[in-house]
């Protein structure tokens, strides 16, 4: 079996959907959405792929080799691709529908040619497709706007709208392999029925409404017939899966209502094996025929890791928090250093995690894009507007600058020129219901820093309440690092430092070339690391003044993380290379591993390193293989 994802890879079972290994990235992108596969009946190592970008262009992919190797067919390049089916008469012929209109092939995808009218004004934006099982000449088309069907080929279409609601999003055609006048229809308004081949049409939600699919799960992104009992047909909606026994008079409700199903597979050799591909909850399988479902995602992921934090008191013990996964992401908890992994969301409704850390009394933080939320007895609280345990005002202290010293592996560029500021480190009043997005969290002594889409907040209360700190301008804070009494902050074009654990606060001027900060920290020395789409910048003069190292060569940097206890900056880059990389302090030596992934960034964890994947979830060493959050939703 092959699965695709929104990412550009292609996954491979070989155990019929139990465990997944990922198979090929096609296209070499990762924003391709791999939203149909096809496999030649009669060589299964030929495989059809067809796939877009959201925002525009994809095309058509083929494979010869069981989907190892992939190449682009020249004449759909660029096409937004959104269906493709073949004749079940005859394989060699396929048609892709894309939003310029329908594309039809005659050599197994070799060779395509436009069979839509090319000025039509709208036969265009074509969702989905189906063939006559017994004459290739009869396609069925679905569009944005409402359904088609040509009956020579494509030279002459005709609308087939009787019966169904202008203005339809078709998303989904089934023609009855055994009986090609029944003809099944999913739009956005609803689920129709032909029994004519497609003269007319009854269901939606109009007065002969579908009984027993609710009109918000309208939107049925896929329709399945059981090959086995034609009477039997899936509805993969936006709100849960659904089942009709009887040719669609009444559809029975089989999941929750909060899933959101992409695809239908129901095995031809046993009809209780069902699989759905879902958004956020990857795949799940039924053995009992869709009555109820199990995770099954052994060797799958596409979680987007954002956050981490390791616990202070407990060697073993790590958190990741993941983005765009709804219920089923969240926040992840390992006691085994990254090999295997819990799923700890209850409490935070779905929310994405932007960033985690650790209070003084050893809570964990989850900075979210509606605010902060505390761990607590394994549920996750939002932060109150509790105000008793403010904390008070720091009253200013003055400060001096700190001396620079020069290193021969550093080379120095020219300086911004930027006045010693001081600030004092007045705390604004208590943060009542605080509602902005947190992007990370730095602890130095007692206290707590946040970088929120408010300005830089303070807690002196394990993170219990918080305080803006009133000496760093309002606004969009996207960085914020800590190493003993050193504190940086950053925007994405301003820097403001504090050495005195952050009673006063100093305006860093940024290194000249830098136009917008992509990552940001400090070392034990107060010297601070800023990385943009050039490089890696270093200062030891509050700004004054910034070098590059002579022996460091990286573009697009993602992540900048000071390991103390290696005494090490850790470097990571969105590059397609796979290295991650390491600054030896005071030495300023790099070192670097080919991690064979593309990572997000790298974290220490007892003597190895952890690493966070684009996409497939979390890597460990020695090899940066596997942990076992790639294989659990």
């Amino acid at each position: 079996m092959y699965l695709g994802a929104a990412n550009g890879c292609i996954y491979q079972s070989r155990d019929g959907g139990k465990t997944w290994a990922r198979l090929a990235r096609v296209g070499n992108r990762d924003d391709l959405v791999v939203d149909n596969i096809l496999i030649d009946p009669v060589d299964p190592k030929h495989l059809v792929v067809g796939a877009f970008v959201v925002a525009d262009g994809g095309g058509i992919y083929i494979s010869n080799d069981g989907g190892t190797t992939w190449t682009a067919q020249p004449e759909m390049l660029g096409q937004s691709v959104r269906s493709v089916t073949f004749a079940p008469s005859d394989p060699k012929i396929l048609v892709a529908g894309t939003l310029e209109g329908v594309f039809r092939s005659s050599d197994g995808g070799g060779h395509w040619e436009r069979i839509s009218p090319k000025e039509s004004v709208e036969l265009h934006e074509v969702e989905s497709l189906a063939i006559d099982p017994e004459n290739p000449n009869v396609i069925y088309a679905g569009t944005w706007h409402l359904p088609w069907k040509t009956t020579d080929g494509g030279k002459n279409w005709t609308n087939i709208k009787q019966g169904i609601i202008d203005d339809s999003d078709v998303f989904s055609i089934v023609v009855d392999p055994k009986q090609p006048n029944v003809v099944y229809l999913s739009a956005c308004s609803g689920i129709y029925k032909s029994e004519d081949r497609g003269a007319k049409f009854t269901g939606g939600v109009g007065v002969n409404k579908t009984q027993g699919i609710p009109s918000t799960a309208r939107r049925t992104r896929v329709l399945m017939q059981d090959p086995n009992n034609l009477n039997t047909v899936y509805a993969g909606t936006t709100e849960g899966l659904y089942r009709t026994d009887d040719g669609g008079k009444i559809w029975t409700q089989t999941t929750g209502s909060d899933l959101i199903v992409n695809d239908v597979y129901v095995d031809p050799a046993n009809s209780q094996h069902v699989l759905l591909a879902t958004d956020y909850a990857g795949v799940l399988a039924s053995d009992d025929g869709g009555v109820s479902f199990q995770s099954s995602n052994t060797g799958f992921s596409v979680r987007q890791i954002r956050a981490f934090t390791a616990d202070a008191q407990h060697a073993a013990t790590v958190y990741v928090g993941v983005v765009n996964d709804k219920q089923s992401g969240g926040v992840f908890v390992s006691h085994t250093g990254g090999l295997s992994w819990k799923h700890l969301d209850d409490g935070l409704d779905g929310h994405d995690v932007f960033s985690l850390g650790q209070a003084p009394d050893g809570t964990i933080l989850a900075g979210t894009e509606h605010g902060i939320f505390r761990l607590k007895d394994a549920l996750w609280q939002r932060v109150g507007d509790d105000t008793k345990a403010a904390a008070a005002p720091v009253a200013a202290v003055k400060t001096t600058p700190v001396a620079s010293s020069r290193r021969k592996a550093v080379r120095t560029k020219a300086a911004r020129p930027q006045p010693a500021k001081v600030q004092r480190a007045v705390a604004g009043p208590p943060l009542k219901n605080f509602d902005g997005s947190v992007f990370g969290f730095a602890l130095t002594g007692d206290t707590l820093f946040a970088a929120t889409s408010e300005g830089v907040l303070r807690s002196a209360t394990s993170g219990v309440t918080w305080n803006l700190v009133a000496a760093i301008p309002a606004g969009d804070w996207h960085f914020v690092a800590a190493a003993k009494d050193y504190v940086v902050a950053a925007s994405l074009n301003a820097v403001e430092m504090s050495a005195d654990g952050g009673k006063t606060w100093q305006a860093m001027a940024l290194p000249p070339k830098v136009t917008q900060v992509a990552a940001l920290s400090v070392d034990g020395q107060g010297e601070v690391w800023i990385g943009d789409r050039d490089g890696v910048y270093l200062s030891t003069t509050k700004g004054t003044s910034w070098q590059t190292l002579t022996n460091l060569y990286v573009r697009n940097v993602d992540s900048l993380y000071f390991d103390e206890h290696a005494n090490r900056m850790l470097v990571t880059t969105n590059e397609p290379a796979t290295a991650a990389f390491a600054v030896e302090i005071p030495s300023m030596r790099v070192d670097s591993w080919d991690t064979k992934w593309n990572l997000r960034f790298v974290r220490p964890v007892g003597d190895y390193l952890l690493g966070a994947t684009l996409f497939d979830g979390v890597v460990v060493q020695p090899r940066m293989v596997d942990s076992a959050l790639a294989a659990k939703p």
